[in-house]
């Protein structure tokens, strides 16, 4: 079946989003037409806003929907079923067939793209790779933020960094992906988990969320009170300075400065019998960063990536569902600002002047 959509699009040139009504065809072999009821709205979105682009794209990488055709070659979905939508494909193994990217194309010929998805519409045509299937139960509006949110913060925690009780844990940025962060390191035991923000109201609500200790780094220098917090006066780096910092630091939010702050917070080296700590990079940067290899050497630590939480959203997926319903991971808190498609402008303006608390969704 062809079903009238309306879709977010971002002209080629610089302006304002449009809402274009296209009509979206039957599924191909591998594609799964989906009626939406939300999408995250995901800060990362905002860097294909502001870059230079070869044509109209499509936006929007985490939602929630239900399934209302299938592709002949779609075999783990059904019509009726209730889905996520994501941007990582939702098992990989070698030798994969290779997603198909989204592509939309307007009455006038034009055509809009993205790498993966597109969720930021009513209606979308998703390759089976990015859709995962979930409990016909499901809150269908706050578990949209799962699919990039949640699996990223989360995901680098528990995947990339492998925190275990007990770990002391920095997590510079507190927005959707920070909190998610935050949540599975309380949930793994960690301790101190400080979380480091530039707005007290973002970091009164990571406290909620679990974090012991906040820093406002506009007020005080986090890498200091890290430092201060973590010292180990028993154990001694190669240059016989007192043992601190953290032993896993995150970044979420990938501009230079905070790129630049984790490598220092994180712990420096025990001489002969262990290594420093590791900081992750979990935001999108933009920007060159500059480390002082030094301190990378001496003190062994690890500067590392992390992306979409290293998750397979198959297996992973199921447990944050299971978090959400069991009030591990309160969704219902973290998702402090809806929006009607119409007001998508005005989303992504709000997002950009770091007035949405926790996560902004789309609800159709």
């Amino acid at each position: 079946m062809a079903v009238e959509a309306r879709v977010v699009v971002v002209p080629k040139e610089a302006g304002p989003l449009g809402i274009h009504a296209v009509t979206l065809p039957s599924p191909g072999p591998y594609q799964v037409l989906i009626k939406q009821f939300a999408s995250g709205i995901c800060h990362s979105q905002l860097h294909t806003m502001h870059r230079a682009r070869n044509g109209p794209e499509v936006l929007g990488h985490e939602s929630t929907g239900e399934v209302l055709e299938i592709g002949e070659a779609v075999s783990h979905l059904a019509v009726g079923d209730r889905v996520m939508v994501t941007w990582v494909p939702r098992q990989i193994s070698p030798g994969d067939r290779v997603p198909e990217a989204a592509r939309i194309e307007f009455a006038d010929g034009q055509v809009a793209t993205s790498s993966n998805v597109f969720t930021w519409a009513d209606h979308t045509l998703a390759d089976e790779r990015y859709v995962v299937k979930v409990p016909s139960t499901i809150e269908p509006l706050v578990t949209s933020i799962i699919g990039c949110a949640v699996m990223t913060g989360a995901g680098a925690v528990e995947n990339t960094a492998n925190v275990q009780a007990g770990d002391s844990v920095a997590i510079f940025g507190v927005g959707g992906v920070g909190l998610s962060a935050v949540v599975a390191a309380r949930a793994r035991g960690a301790n101190p988990l400080i979380a480091i923000d530039l707005d007290d109201e973002k970091l009164a609500f990571a406290k909620q969320f679990g974090a012991t200790h906040v820093i406002n780094a506009a007020k005080e220098d986090p890498i200091a009170v890290i430092r201060a917090l973590t010292t180990q006066t028993d154990r001694h780096t190669i240059r016989r300075e007192t043992v601190a910092g953290a032993d896993f630091v995150f970044d979420c939010i990938g501009i230079r400065k905070t790129m630049e702050q984790i490598v220092p917070a994180a712990r420096t080296g025990f001489f002969g019998a262990e290594p420093g700590g590791t900081a992750v990079l979990v935001g999108v940067p933009t920007t060159p960063v500059e480390l002082d290899p030094i301190d990378l050497l001496m003190n062994e630590k690890r500067f590392i990536g992390s992306i979409g939480g290293s998750c397979s959203p198959d297996h992973d997926f199921p447990r944050y569902i299971k978090w959400y319903e069991e009030g591990t991971l309160d969704l219902n808190a973290m998702v402090t600002a809806r929006y009607a498609l119409d007001d998508i402008n005005e989303a992504t303006r709000a997002l950009a002047a770091g007035e949405i608390q926790g996560r902004a969704i789309l609800v159709f």
